[in-house]
Order: structure tokens, then sequence, then C-alpha cells
């Protein structure tokens, strides 16, 4: 049984790493499972998400909710994100994470990003973000869970899809400016990088978050992945990576 379990995996290459990357990034909900109090037995509800900077999923959950009990109680937890499309349900990718969940104290510094991030991903969150009785949460990942579709299988470790290093802090101290700048001065811009990079369709698309492997989109309920060409090796190379995919993709265009 153990040798037909191991023929099951696929060795996890970079094409299923990318796609664990975009399911995670792209999601703006998913299953979160907890184990309850008392009885130890699983229960799933579906949160809001968000990711922070480095790739850990953030969620806001209130207070009163049975799912906030548990991982106060046992901060183990698993997230199921990858939403379906046509068809079978069950041929569409997705992605569960095992993690351990760590709630941000109001006030600190890993608060104010992750509700910045979290705001710019689900701006209709603004109506409950400020009551007291809601938390914001990071999903620490452990592992991964990769279902790519029929026969695609993998087992992703933490370092595949979470972002180290310097390059973290200092996105992040710069990237609200960034945003501000890119979404009020140059929707030209993002509107190319949803076509040609995204492959994305339809207008008002705006940019929701950066990252050293890419950005996030957003147009109304819809979002887009767009990964740079090469990661960032520090904050201070968005800029170039901008301008560069840009004259690239208007150059693509024009041809």
């Amino acid at each position: 049984m153990s040798e037909t379990k191991k023929d099951v995996i696929r060795e996890t290459d970079a094409e299923a790493i990318r796609l664990a990357k975009t399911l995670i990034r792209s999601a703006r909900f998913g299953a979160l499972a907890v184990i309850e109090p008392g009885t130890g037995a699983p229960l799933a509800s579906r949160v809001g998400v968000a990711t922070d900077i480095d790739g850990t999923p953030l969620t806001l959950i209130s207070m009163l909710s049975a799912h906030t009990g548990a991982l106060l109680a046992d901060p183990r937890c698993s997230l199921l994100v990858g939403e379906p499309g046509k068809g079978d349900a069950l041929a569409h990718p997705r992605i569960s994470l095992a993690c351990r969940a760590r709630r941000l104290e109001r006030g600190s510094p890993d608060h104010a990003r992750a509700e910045r991030r979290y705001l710019n991903r689900n701006p209709k969150a603004k109506l409950y973000v400020g009551l007291g009785d809601f938390s914001f949460f990071r999903l620490e990942p452990e592992r991964g869970s990769l279902n790519g579709g029929f026969g695609k299988a993998y087992l992703l470790g933490r370092d595949d899809f979470i972002t180290s290093g310097p390059v973290v802090e200092e996105l992040a101290a710069s990237e609200q400016p960034s945003l501000d700048h890119m979404n009020a001065d140059h929707r030209d811009a993002i509107a190319i990088y949803a076509r040609h990079f995204g492959r994305a369709e339809g207008d008002g698309w705006i940019v929701t978050g950066f990252d050293a492997d890419g950005m996030d989109l957003a147009a109304s309920d819809a979002v887009c992945r767009v990964f740079f060409p090469q990661p960032l090796a520090a904050g201070s190379a968005l800029r170039a990576m901008l301008v560069e995919m840009a004259k690239t993709a208007r150059a693509a265009e024009q041809s």
C-alpha cells in the first residue's frame, strides 16, 4: 500500500510550485478546518482570505465564531483554496495547507500590515474590520497538498510557496505607496499587465498587492495573478521590473 501511494504523488516541479502560488495568491475565500474543543471532531467553515507579502494566508474572523475559539484552543488547522469552474468541480486545481494559526495583536506592526493587505484584497471587509470582536490570524503553513486535476497530486514543503529574506520587509515598507501610485497614475500599464501577462479579459483592473514573485490584480470580483519574469532580489527592483514589463507587453501588442 505504501508503494502505491508513493506512485500517486508526482515529483514537485516548477510548474506545480507556480500553480500552488497562483491558487494561494488568487484566493479570496477558502474552507478552514479546525479541531473542535471538547470533542476533537473536525469543524469546517468558509472564511475570507488574503495573503501577506511572504505568501502566508491571512484571515479575519469573529471571536463569536466557533472556529475562532477552536483556533485559540488548538492552533492546528487546514486551509483549502482553489475555486471550481464549469463542469466537474473535482477536475479543477486546489491546494490544502496544513497550518498553525497565530492571532495578531491589535496595534502591532504585523496586525497593521495584515489589515492593510487584507482590505486591499477584500475592500468590503471595511464594514467590520474595526469591530472589537474581529481578529486577524496568520495561518502559518507547514506543508501543502496540491491537486492539479486528475492524476496530478503533489506534496509541497513550506519553502516551495513561502518567500523569505530581506526582500519581504523591503517590499512591505514601500508597497502601499507603490500601489497608490500605480492605481492613480498607471492604469494603462496595469491593463496591459492583465492582458499580456495574465491573459485576463475586461477592464477596470487595479493592483491589490506586490510581492517578490509578482503582483495581484482585481477588477470588481475578478482576480488575476501576474508573475514577474524573475523574482525580485530586493524591494528597490520593483519599479524597474514594472517599467520593463510594460515595455515588453506594449512591444508585443504593437507587433
